[in-house]
């Protein structure tokens, strides 16, 4: 067993308790840090769609009409939530469980990828974002919402403290930086903001045509 596996073991456990206190821990977190984010990502989206790590389904009431919606996530309970939501939506969502390091999909599948806050929770970002560039088509995009380290050395101490406690919790990450991962995978960054304090991070990248 790989340790990024072991690790996710452990996150199936800790997601397990949490998921059904999830949407109301996260909703005045999200009131304050993401705005219209969640909105910003999703109306983006374009063809077939892969959400990597979907959760509850919080991005579902914003994507278009008109595009193939597939949902991945670790953790099943989560899964049903989104289940749920998607069902009052009235949207066809495929959701699968599995581990984002190893995406189940063949290479070059997908017209968009989606992240939101995911990229945070995972073991080790690299594989995951790999995975992304992997299953995207030439010309596809990936969308990024994420927590990430402020530059701001205040706020990056404040996020240091608060890490240690979010990881007990439920493994997240709070000063992780991915955009120059994203860079290092060979994606082209067409578009890249920071907000609040530099806490939160928007992306627009792209695979290059082949």
């Amino acid at each position: 067993m790989t340790d990024v596996t072991e690790q996710n073991v452990r996150l199936r456990k800790l997601w397990q308790e949490y998921a059904p206190r999830y949407d109301r821990d996260a909703a005045r977190l999200e009131r304050m840090l993401l705005d219209d984010g969640r909105a910003w990502v999703a109306r983006q989206a374009k063809g077939e769609v892969l959400e990597v790590a979907i959760g509850s389904g919080l991005n579902l009431e914003f994507y278009p009409a008109g595009i193939s919606l597939t949902g991945f996530d670790l953790s099943r309970p989560m899964l049903d939530l989104a289940r749920d939501r998607a069902a009052a939506l009235g949207l066809e969502v495929d959701l699968r469980e599995g581990e984002a390091h190893e995406l189940p999909f063949s290479d070059d599948s997908f017209d968009t990828v989606v992240c939101t806050l995911g990229l945070c929770s995972v073991p080790d970002e690299r594989p995951v974002i790999a995975e992304m560039y992997r299953v995207l088509r030439p010309g596809g995009q990936l969308l990024l919402l994420d927590h990430v380290g402020s530059h701001h050395k205040l706020v990056f101490f404040w996020q240091r403290l608060l890490e240690k406690n979010m990881l007990k919790q439920c493994g997240d990450y709070q000063t992780r930086r991915p955009l120059p991962l994203v860079k290092q995978a060979g994606f082209v960054i067409e578009y890249q903001k920071r907000f609040k304090l530099g806490v939160v991070e928007r992306v627009v990248a792209r695979k290059p045509d082949a």
